[in-house]
């Protein structure tokens, strides 16, 4: 018998005893797996060792990450016995991603990397070939990109894994998600957001999520902050937050096999009880590396986290040193004559179906389709531009209210935002499901519900993490977020694109629900708040990222608003970031229009056009929903001042319409551009962000430098709505004022012009101050037509 700790008691408890042979079988398996992971790093040839080393079959660049690998295969090799015992089905979180060689090793042994990459067998060859691609041109990279099998964890930028896990987790009761953190990955922000978890993890319909927190001392300069608190201090805090943690601890393999195999078996029945256990697993960092470098200690400091003997081809004493290290684990009995896994280590993996290499959920293989309701049942009456105002979002919510009904008995479609979401209008959901909350209720809670499919936390990593963690194993969900807070995750949905981008090659991965993005409470919007709150640019930040992956939607008025947001629902392996406000708004288009022109992604609206088949002197150009009322504003305003004026008026719904094709998949050709924005016309554009970003996006499209842009140019603070336009010139006098700059006939008499409208600015500018509120043919302006 073996005892652990009881979290309860504080008494030993006593559990069963793990039978010798499988932990001398799973020790093999542990041998191994390292031996790969250090061979990753280091050789080029000469797998086995068959020979002595020599500086020829060492890797020119090392590159890796040793110290975190020895506690990421030791792990594995326990979740292994136990999904073999209990017939567990098991996703494996690696929260140290940049350990991927120990994970490459693990797909390797499995067999479930060669079923990937049949180039590399599992024989002599290709372990060769696994080693020499690690890290290496034209190879795999050192991080758990989606090259590696079994990993929705990337990894590279610490913080995200228990977030991920828990998403992973959502709607899927029986899952167990066994997530990795290492201890310097726990001192950043989003990960001790993390811990709170069980304050919304459902336990009977949703997975459980396993943290095992990997206490090795040390980052790559530094010792961690949990490895040096006071023992109870750390169970403590993870006592607090809802988790029951279990102890680990030791430097020799055959007591600590024991010892993790009791507590991996502790955590097995208080999962079954509904309960939340807990890792702490204390183990060296580079436990059996190097023991020491030149003097100076390796194994159990920091000097073990990258590469521990880094001049192996130039120092004779390091080549040894690292030929002793490999041939420690005793390869020879590890892998047979043509290089595969000896029998005595095979047997430590599980049957096919149950590798968490092999994991379906891992590759998108397990997907609930979506269902959602016809756009047709919830878009607005709009007889005719300008009659009605509504709220966008609020039409979006209605939408998503039936869609969260149709798809109840499903459990594939969550909602996610930092505590906004019914100030994000969405709150007709609520009339079908609740917010989640697994702790007390008080009375004059709002919707608080222990299986709610919305998930308010006040902090966007989470909401993020949750999210991608739930969309990389098959689920469906949006995203609502403030648009300037929006940035908080900008790390790490370029993580996510990317991700996206490389596992689009995999072709044993299927492409995933899209990650979709409501910003509302938008620039425009929040003179209210002030500077702080005002900040569009998150677009630009994701329309940096690989154009296969990307998307942007500005719809104007609600019924675009609903078509796109649809789309987007449907969408797989996207990136999709729609902006649309949550105010009472003029409503422009119909449904039928609507449709149409979020097919098109733009184009000119002729009822706001005043060429006809003439020539335009000038075309507005417009994207977003403020930008586009205030462009439709300077029509009328244009109509007034010059009656006879050709106006040409086109809005923009996605903003990768403008790009040429060659730079982005939804380019339309020079032709077709050319037929909405003419040569050697002068093309005033109402943006909704920073003006650059139109400039980039039509850099070598014809006409570009007749393209004027007005966006916002950091010009706000708290004022009026129609201020916050004024203040950074993309309000209607000002877009009339730079039409009528440049159109030649009319340069006699802009002066005149020039003077009424800033007459008009002077009286708005007036009219503020004095009374704190707009000029009432500002506030209740509509469209007549």
């Amino acid at each position: 018998m073996v005892a652990t700790g009881d979290t309860q008691t504080g008494a030993p408890r006593q559990v069963p005893s793990p039978r010798g042979q499988d932990l001398t079988e799973l020790d093999a398996w542990w041998r191994a797996a390292n031996y790969l992971s250090a061979g990753q790093i280091y050789l080029l040839d000469n797998p086995l060792l068959r020979e002595p080393l020599a500086p020829e079959h060492l890797k020119p660049r090392l590159l890796g990450h040793w110290g975190t690998v020895p506690g990421l295969t030791l792990t594995y090799a326990h979740l292994n016995r136990v999904i073999r015992e209990h017939a567990s089905d098991v996703l494996f979180v690696a929260g140290p991603g940049h350990g991927a060689a120990a994970l490459n090793a693990a797909a390797w042994l499995e067999g479930t990397y060669s079923e990937c990459f049949p180039e590399v067998p599992q024989d002599e060859e290709g372990m060769r070939r696994l080693f020499r691609r690690f890290s290496f041109p034209g190879g795999v990279p050192s991080h758990a990109s989606p090259h590696v099998p079994g990993s929705i964890h990337e990894g590279g930028e610490l913080g995200y894994a228990l977030a991920h896990a828990t998403g992973a987790a959502l709607d899927k009761p029986g899952l167990v998600v066994a997530c990795v953190i290492g201890d310097g990955e726990a001192e950043t922000g989003p990960l001790a957001a993390s811990w709170q978890a069980p304050a919304f993890l459902h336990p009977a319909k949703d997975g459980a999520v396993l943290p095992i927190l990997h206490l090795n001392g040390y980052k790559i300069a530094n010792p961690t902050v949990l490895s040096r608190l006071p023992r109870e201090d750390l169970r403590s805090v993870v006592r607090g937050l809802g988790w029951e943690p279990i102890e680990v601890e030791g430097t020799d393999p055959e007591a600590v096999h024991e010892s993790y195999a009791a507590a991996l078996h502790e955590c097995v029945e208080r999962i079954a009880e509904g309960r939340r256990p807990l890792v702490l697993l204390r183990t060296l960092k580079g436990w059996t590396g190097p023991v020491r470098r030149d003097g100076e200690p390796v194994e159990g400091t920091w000097r073990a986290h990258q590469v521990p003997l880094p001049a192996v081809r130039r120092d004779a004493r390091q080549l040894v040193a690292l030929e002793e290290w490999l041939r420690s684990y005793r390869p020879g009995e590890l892998f047979d004559p043509e290089g595969a896994p000896v029998p005595a280590v095979a047997r430590n993996c599980p049957e096919r179906g149950l590798r968490m290499s092999a994991n379906p959920l891992a590759h998108g293989l397990v997907q609930r389709g979506l269902r959602l309701p016809e756009v047709a049942a919830h878009a607005l009456d709009v007889p005719r531009p300008g009659v009605r105002t509504a709220e966008s979002t609020r039409a979006l919510g209605r939408y998503l209210r039936d869609a969260m009904r149709l798809n109840r008995g499903r459990r594939n479609l969550l909602l996610f935002s930092p505590d906004e979401h019914a100030s994000n209008r969405l709150d007709a959901v609520f009339e079908v499901t609740g917010r989640r909350w697994r702790l007390p209720v008080e009375p004059g809670d709002d919707h608080l519900s222990g299986d709610g499919r919305v998930f308010e936390v006040l902090s966007e990593h989470l909401c993020q993490g949750w999210l991608e963690g739930y969309l990389l194993t098959g689920g469906h969900g949006l995203f609502s977020c403030y648009e300037a807070f929006a940035h908080i995750v900008d790390s790490m949905v370029a993580q996510h694109a990317k991700w996206l981008v490389t596992a689009g090659e995999m072709p044993w991965r299927r492409p995933i629900p899209s990650l979709n993005y409501l910003l509302t409470s938008h620039v425009w919007r929040q003179d209210h708040n002030g500077a702080s709150h005002q900040d569009p640019g998150f677009i630009d930040h994701i329309l940096s990222k690989r154009a296969e992956v990307t998307r942007v939607y500005l719809p104007p008025d609600a019924n675009c608003l609903l078509h796109v947001a649809d789309h987007c629902l449907r969408s797989r392996g996207l990136v999709n970031v729609i902006v649309a406000g949550k105010q009472p708004e003029v409503q422009y288009l119909d449904a039928d229009a609507a449709r149409a022109h979020c097919e098109r992604g733009f184009g000119l609206w002729e009822w706001a056009s005043t060429d006809g088949a003439e020539p335009p002197d000038v075309v507005l150009a417009c994207a977003g929903d403020v930008p586009t009322q205030e462009s439709l504003a300077a029509v009328g305003v244009l109509r007034e001042l010059v009656p006879d004026l050709r106006i040409r008026f086109v809005n923009v719904v996605d903003l990768t319409r403008l790009p040429v094709p060659r730079r982005h998949p939804h380019g339309v050709p020079d032709r077709d551009y050319t037929a909405v924005f003419p040569s050697d016309t002068p093309v005033i554009f109402a943006f909704h962000g920073y003006p650059w970003l139109i400039h980039e996006l039509t850099y070598n499209r014809p006409n570009h430098d007749h393209v004027h842009v007005r966006g916002f140019s950091e010009h706000g603070g708290t004022t009026t709505p129609f201020d916050t336009c004024v203040q950074n010139s993309i309000d209607r006098f000002h877009l009339a004022l730079a039409a009528l700059e440049r159109i030649p006939r009319l340069a006699g008499r802009l002066g005149t012009l020039w003077q009424r409208l800033l007459d008009r600015l002077d009286r708005h500018h007036d009219h503020i101050r004095r009374t704190g509120e707009d000029l009432p043919e500002i506030r209740d302006w509509t469209w007549s037509g």
